[in-house]
């Protein structure tokens, strides 16, 4: 029992840096192609209470929805696709689905309705799809991607007529699904509306704020990715110590405390406050974008702190991570980014799955 006590599933951390004003800078694709999010966090150093600038942010990140047994055909109907989808940015994710047990779906922006379900309901279903990364030796999982915007998926069409009729008669598929718009101009839809013959709920993002006070911090240096032996922490390092203290478990390793033997990576000061902000809920990247264009910009007038944290948090049970890269649960099904902005407008990205993911891109 102990040696598998001992054995840490695989894990992906891929850390890269860059400046803002470089031209070929990524970070907001990075953003953007990672649609499911459910938490946002923000940790600023030397800061007694919450800047104006991110409190208006917090209140725009917008209203989502959670439609309860919600037929999957619902979504490729014509009339949907014409009046939302093909309006602006949709999200759709199944809720309190299992990715590794049940069935599960989910709509991204670029219009892909995204189906991973068990071996027996892809038989039933009837649709083409293609074996799971993350099957046993027995294939038990299919992931099945139907592009709603393609020219050949119209109503008349063979491919069209199939899918609806797969996922409405032959092998009828209702989730709990939660749900965001993002329209790309001025529009009158309203997805309450739409959905109103299904239990629908409208529900609007928790905001929280905590001040730290006396909590060791390591030393980094935005050149110093890797860090310096008795000079700087490296990413990793960092990370890690950024859970801890967003967490709030005591980083002192105290021979009295039986919960966490953890401590702050060396070198280190001790930060007489910090602002720690949370935001969560069901989160478009849209809004994320606007965060951290605003955190981009706190370092315009003097401040204490060398850098700022954005961390943000995937559903565990998504069906992807980056764009339509397979997800899969395993120990934890993590899937995460963080940003620590510094003064000089450079940026260290990390990036973070589990063992049932790809390299983050």
């Amino acid at each position: 029992m102990y040696s598998n006590l001992e054995k840490t599933p695989r894990h992906l951390l891929v850390c890269e840096k860059s400046n803002f004003k470089n031209e070929k800078s990524r970070h907001g694709i990075h953003v953007e192609n990672h649609y499911f999010n459910y938490r946002v966090s923000v940790l600023i150093p030397e800061c007694g209470a919450l800047p104006a600038g991110l409190s208006t942010i917090g209140s725009s990140f917008g209203k989502y929805y959670l439609v309860k047994n919600l037929p999957v055909y619902e979504i490729v109907e014509q009339q949907f696709l014409d009046l939302c989808v093909k309006k602006g940015s949709f999200y759709a994710l199944s809720y309190n689905t299992r990715i590794d047990q049940d069935n599960s779906a989910a709509l991204i922006p670029a219009g892909k309705l995204i189906l991973s379900v068990d071996k027996d309901t892809y038989e039933e279903l009837g649709l083409e799809g293609q074996q799971s990364q993350y099957s046993h030796k027995a294939v038990m999982r299919h992931i099945i991607t139907i592009d709603l915007t393609d020219a050949s998926f119209a109503p008349g069409t063979k491919k069209y007529e199939r899918v609806v009729w797969a996922l409405k008669e032959k092998k009828p598929l209702a989730c709990d699904f939660l749900m965001a718009w993002h329209p790309s101009g001025e529009g009158d839809f309203s997805l309450s509306s739409y959905f109103a013959k299904y239990q629908c709920k409208e529900h609007t993002p928790s905001v929280s704020t905590k001040i730290l006070r006396d909590i060791p911090s390591p030393v980094i240096k935005s050149g110093e990715l890797k860090g310096k032996p008795e000079e700087s922490c490296d990413s990793q390092e960092f990370l890690d110590w950024l859970g801890a203290a967003s967490a709030d478990i005591d980083c002192n390793n105290e021979a009295s405390s039986f919960l966490s033997t953890y401590c702050c990576p060396e070198p280190s000061i001790v930060m007489g406050q910090a602002c720690l902000w949370t935001v969560t809920g069901f989160l478009l990247p849209e809004k994320i974008c606007m965060l951290l264009e605003q955190l981009r910009h706190y370092f315009d007038e003097p401040k204490l702190a060398h850098w700022t944290a954005l961390t943000v948090h995937g559903f565990a049970d998504s069906p992807v991570s980056w764009g339509v890269a397979e997800h899969g649960f395993h120990k934890g099904g993590e899937n995460l980014y963080n940003f620590v902005i510094f003064r000089n407008h450079d940026y260290w990205l990390q990036m973070a799955v589990g063992t049932q993911d790809g390299c983050p891109p």
